[in-house]
């Protein structure tokens, strides 16, 4: 019986044309449908009221999920090369900042934490 034959690795040749502008985005909006994920890049500037998509892809899902094993895959070997990436602290969500008042532990802003003078 003749040994099964190894498939060979496909070799891709890319092109990137010369004239092919880079585009910066500091903002993403991701949304779905049964059939595609559809990334939109845009830039924010400061002061402007509004952002201004730059570029739109569109993928599979399947493929979505392969590019974001690939960009996890990416960090992390980014982040073993240069360290850790860091990301700013968020500004409190408008949800935080109406209903900071209500926690789970039955402390309020006026309840000062068990073991506290005035809590006993």
């Amino acid at each position: 019986m003749a040994e099964p034959v190894k498939p060979q690795p496909r070799r891709l040749n890319i092109e990137i044309p010369a004239d092919l502008a880079a585009t910066y985005a500091n903002f993403a909006i991701i949304t779905h449908s049964p059939w595609e994920v559809f990334l939109d890049f845009a830039q924010i500037l400061p002061n402007l009221p509004k952002a201004r998509v730059r570029a739109r892809i569109v993928l599979t899902p399947a493929n979505a999920k392969m590019l974001l094993r690939a960009l996890q895959e990416n960090i992390a070997r980014y982040e073993a090369q240069h360290g850790e990436i860091t990301i700013p602290a968020q500004p409190p969500s408008l949800a935080d900042q109406l209903f900071n008042s209500i926690r789970s532990d039955g402390e309020g802003p006026d309840t000062p934490p068990e073991g506290t003078p005035g809590n006993e």
